[in-house]
């Protein structure tokens, strides 16, 4: 009896210490995620855009594939990618951050540029890869596809990200940690974007069937919100992908040995922090040092916008084009 309840003992223990695992895992995840708000918020605006003119029926099935691809090149590419990086080129995760924080600077100085008319194609395909498309299954198959290659570039800098933000640990720890941050952000991205989806259906249920006045008037509300509550979404993540481009890039040269710049930043916070209250000070820093952070993003953007759209872009578009047409 007694070796039972020494045994029950040794598993209770077992189940604590897993327990108290998995709550690291999930907190760490969840900490992690957030580091990638930039590129999250940015796919979270982009991917709606893959269901428009879709018969309403289709829009889900549509997010879910997506959601599923997504899944997939997180889990079953990139974290490998990842984990083998950190085992053996460490060294490599800085440069490849700071790349990763070039192209959120190029992608938000693109989208700009594109508002107010002066250049950038935003996310608009190639012009060249346009065509009729009379078959609606073949034309939800080529979206799909288009989305899934689109998310696989988002994906590759939240998981960088998400990689640099874990703490040093052993590599079971991180494996766990990185996993769990690409299921919860799938699920973020992908939930929101149905829900975004499906609003303006639920407003115009809720205005045409509704049997109080009140919920006809919340429908109808509902569905002249939508194009203010995309434009707000697109707006903010523009933001937020020039404040953690230009944030990593800055944090990058300090990395390198090159401080200067974050130095700069960091004091002109601490002077407009000291400049208010006491109890305001720390939301002042901040707001400073990401206003800051986010128009060097702009600037060093719009300075990678002709070398990505005279330069990269149609070498890119060149060589998987020929092996389209070749495939």
């Amino acid at each position: 009896m007694s070796g039972l309840l020494a045994l029950l003992d040794d598993v209770a223990a077992i189940a604590k210490v897993a327990a108290a695992s998995v709550d690291d895992v999930i907190g760490q995840a969840a900490k992690a995620s957030a580091k990638a708000a930039g590129a999250v918020i940015d796919d979270a605006a982009v991917t709606p855009k893959y269901v428009t003119g879709f018969a309403a029926e289709r829009e889900l099935p549509i997010i879910w594939r997506i959601a599923k691809g997504s899944l997939r090149n997180k889990l079953l590419f990139l974290l490998p990618a990842g984990l083998a990086l950190n085992q053996f080129a460490p060294w490599a995760i800085t440069p490849l951050l700071m790349l990763g924080g070039c192209y959120l600077c190029f992608e938000g100085a693109e989208k700009i540029a594109h508002a107010v008319g002066v250049g950038g194609k935003g996310h608009e395909d190639h012009p060249k890869a346009k065509q009729e498309i009379v078959d609606p299954a073949h034309l939800e198959e080529e979206k799909a596809k288009g989305a899934i290659k689109t998310d696989f570039i988002l994906s590759a800098e939240i998981m960088t990200i998400t990689l640099a933000a874990i703490p040093e640990s052993n590599f079971w720890m991180e494996a766990a940690t990185l996993a769990g941050a690409a299921i919860i952000i799938t699920l973020v991205v992908y939930g929101s974007v149905g829900l975004i989806v499906k609003a303006d259906d639920l407003g115009l249920a809720m205005a045409n069937r509704g049997r109080l006045g009140l919920t006809q008037a919340l429908g109808r509300g509902i569905v002249r919100a939508m194009p203010w509550v995309l434009k707000t979404l697109l707006v903010v993540g523009t933001a937020a992908m020039l404040w953690v481009g230009g944030n990593i890039v800055i944090h990058g040269l300090e990395v390198q040995g090159y401080d200067t710049l974050g130095h700069f930043t960091h004091d002109w916070a601490a002077a407009a922090g000291h400049a208010v209250s006491e109890s305001w000070r720390g939301a002042v820093e901040w707001t400073t040092k990401a206003a800051m952070d986010g128009v060097f993003g702009l600037g060093l953007g719009l300075v990678l916008i002709p070398i990505g759209e005279k330069i990269i872009t149609p070498i890119w578009r060149a060589v998987f084009h020929r092996e389209k047409k070749a495939a």
